[in-house]
């Protein structure tokens, strides 16, 4: 009989899909990394984990202990898998950005939810960054995750998710392009990839109104850079230390409004039904056209699955709201 001892077992292994009508005006083959098989339907699944074993390892997390997070939701998804697998509690701090969906979905998996303002600065003792380290100093038996600076995150892409597209793709890819949030995801593929093969090229996906691509090509932290945008998963307001801007060749920034449209696309060209960020990740693979020739294979990764956001991206009367549909 072959079966999983748990559904954490589960995670990794996910699928390469080829881009068909989205990717025809390009000369290259464009294959998507399809993390949404991921137990927790995300690629957060791998580095919450990571991390969960390697605090287990140094005792930072204890036995009955409770799990403590700001997150977008994708992440608190994952490190709930593992907490219900292994016993522990889970406080999860978000924003009222964030689609209804992943609050009601952490809240399903027994998790407690706090839902902080966007728009206030990182600093503010409100922000969901502030909250959730209080908490974490506040609460006892307890451990504070942070994905942006734990370097657990990095390390679950360096040791799973890069060798497994070096291995589907024979060794061939070209390029490797992804949504850019906490970095974990582009620093440790691309660190892997490039062990491989140093002429491989590594594209971070940005978003108007985060800090990234200005300060990649500038060194500069722009604060002007920073103001609220309705794509979630992708871009910051602060430089987390997950993200190694030495391995990244470049940035393209994605509007709001082609992040969302696209996702839309994705679904009824594709049958690809993804989150927001994998919309923004499809188009600035378009974008990137001039870059590619026809012997390039360009791994693009989704990272998420269109149930969190059937309330916004997949509905039409919200889509006219924000001005994103005629």
């Amino acid at each position: 009989m072959e079966y999983a001892e748990n559904i954490l077992e589960t995670i990794g292994n996910t699928p390469l899909v080829k881009i068909n009508h989205l990717a025809a005006e390009l000369p290259c083959l464009v294959l998507a990394k399809y993390e949404t098989f991921n137990p927790g339907n995300s690629v957060k699944d791998r580095m919450a984990l990571q991390m969960v074993l390697d605090a287990e390892a140094d005792g930072r997390l204890k036995p009955g202990g409770t799990i403590i997070e700001g997150t977008s939701g994708n992440t608190g998804m994952g490190l709930a898998l593992a907490a219900v697998v292994k016993g522990y509690k889970c406080i999860f701090v978000t924003t009222d950005k964030q689609s209804k969906e992943k609050v009601d979905v952490l809240k399903a998996m027994g998790a407690e939810v706090i839902v902080c303002p966007t728009e206030v600065a990182p600093d503010d003792p409100r922000s969901y960054y502030s909250v959730s380290r209080r908490l974490g100093e506040e609460t006892p038996n307890s451990w504070y995750v942070n994905q942006y600076d734990n370097p657990s995150n990095t390390k679950a892409h360096f040791q799973t998710t890069g060798p497994e597209i070096w291995e589907q793709t024979d060794g061939k890819v070209t390029h490797f392009v992804v949504g850019v949030g906490t970095g974990g995801t582009i620093s440790g593929v691309g660190s892997y990839l490039k062990s491989k093969n140093p002429n491989i090229k590594v594209w971070g996906i940005d978003t108007y109104g985060s800090v990234f691509k200005k300060y990649h090509e500038t060194g500069v932290f722009d604060e002007k850079e920073i103001y609220p945008y309705i794509t979630e998963g992708i871009g910051e307001d602060i430089l987390p230390e997950n993200v190694n801007f030495d391995v990244i060749d470049g940035f393209t920034k994605v509007t709001d409004k082609d992040a969302a449209v696209y996702t839309q696309l994705l679904a009824r060209k594709e049958g690809m039904f993804l989150g927001n960020s994998a919309g923004a990740a499809m188009k600035g693979v378009l974008q990137l056209k001039e870059h590619f020739n026809e012997d390039d294979v360009v791994v693009v990764l989704f990272h998420d699955h269109g149930s969190r956001y059937v309330g916004k991206m997949f509905n039409d009367e919200w889509m006219r709201k924000q001005g994103f549909l005629e």
